[in-house]
């Protein structure tokens, strides 16, 4: 008899956390690899933030807090909103969580029935598709291409919804391309979903900081269908705060209530310190903040360092991102090619051959829907950045 239930043999391990493991087993092993896995800032909190969470132990926050998140943390959200997004909401439409992963796997679990469809434009980041499946749904994946900027397109859109069409989740900036939509272009996406008024839409805006092309966009300004829009972000991006793990969302009172019953089984509310610290986050204005903007343009100068050495790089497809901090360069040129007895057949060997002849770890683009790409990403320093790339450059030029 099997042990373990069927939904978890039927899980996906996360590739993302996978390779950085590998990662990780290598260096403890005396091997000198450089990690392009992870999707984490390597920059520190900024010292107000964590002034916020040393004052919180000291004022004795450390009993349990209310479900959805303390009520002056959901109304620094609520400003948050105003502020960055020109969104209204109220505290009752705010539901803190630990992470935007555990957000985002609430509002799938709420809304997704047994037999839904979701529609998911490839690439995507890994978790989507497990949390659809999670809730019995039906994963729909619309491929995008590095063409247009990976970014799915509102006719592409409409031929994906059927009569069981539930949602849409996609995320901008992009993970794991680090493309974003414009006004204009959620405006046309905005279109489609406002003739299907059954179909939900989740937004993961985690990246929304990093953006090197002006104001962030969401969704959920268009009126026609912000009752059908759900907004997903937290700290750990645009803030350094990936241990803090705080994420939240914004939504009508009826879904944040259901995503509120659900956690109240399920986790409780989240850490009050990391609640407490997450209020100072929200209250900075990210157009003046200086730990804000410095994270953003020392990301944006390794961004166009690293476009120049990958764009030298023979055979590889680049795209210039617009935000977040990763790359999905085009590799599918080296497919067929050889490296003594191993043959490059696709992203999973691409990432592993990487790994154990450059010592440079990236993440395979079949984990993102996308089998002709990998990931880069470029959360480290320029010098292991120039090192990198051309560790990349010369195991490439191996394959023959």
């Amino acid at each position: 008899m099997e042990i373990l239930s069927n939904r978890i043999l039927n899980m996906a391990e996360s590739e993302t956390l996978a390779m950085t493991a590998k990662a990780r087993e290598l260096k403890a092993q005396g091997k000198d690899v450089i990690s392009l896995s992870i999707g984490e800032p390597d920059f520190n909190t900024p010292e107000i933030i964590k002034e916020a969470g040393k004052k919180a132990i000291d004022d004795n926050f450390t009993h349990y807090p209310p479900v959805p998140g303390y009520a002056d943390l959901r109304e620094a959200i609520c400003t948050k909103f105003k502020r960055d997004n020109g969104l209204e909401f109220t505290p009752e439409q705010i539901v803190v969580s630990t992470g935007g992963k555990q957000a985002l796997y609430q509002v799938v679990q709420v809304l997704v029935n047994p037999g839904d469809e979701v529609i998911i434009p490839t690439p995507f980041w890994v978790s989507y598709k497990e949390f659809v499946r999670l809730a019995e749904g039906t994963p729909v994946y619309v491929k995008t291409k590095i063409e247009n900027k990976f970014k799915v397109t509102p006719e592409q859109l409409e031929a994906a919804i059927t009569p069981k069409t539930k949602m849409i989740i996609f995320s901008s900036p992009s993970n794991p391309t680090g493309m974003l939509y414009s006004k204009e272009e959620l405006r046309a996406i905005a279109d489609v979903v406002a003739r299907h008024e059954n179909i939900f839409v989740v937004c993961d805006e985690i990246y929304e900081h990093i953006n090197y092309v002006g104001r962030h966009q969401s969704l959920a300004q268009f009126e026609d269908i912000k009752e059908r829009v759900v907004t997903v972000n937290g700290v750990a991006k645009g803030f350094a705060m990936t241990g803090w793990r705080i994420g939240y969302i914004g939504a009508s009172k009826t879904i944040a209530k259901a995503c509120n019953k659900l956690q109240g089984q399920v986790s409780s509310a989240t850490c009050s310190i990391a609640q407490k610290a997450t209020v100072a986050a929200m209250l900075l204005d990210p157009t003046t903040s200086e730990d804000v903007i410095n994270m953003r343009e020392t990301f944006r100068k390794r961004r166009d360092l690293v476009y120049g050495l990958l764009t030298e790089i023979p055979g590889l497809k680049v795209t210039m991102p617009e935000g977040a901090f990763y790359f999905f360069p085009d590799v599918s040129s080296y497919y067929g090619k050889k490296f003594g007895d191993q043959v490059i057949a696709n992203s999973t060997d691409m990432a592993f051959y990487l790994l154990n002849e450059a010592n440079v770890a990236t993440v395979m683009g079949s984990a993102f829907g996308d089998d002709t790409c990998i990931r880069l990403s470029y959360a480290t320093s320029e010098d292991l950045l120039i090192e990198a790339c051309r560790r990349i450059k010369e195991a490439l030029a191996n394959l023959k």
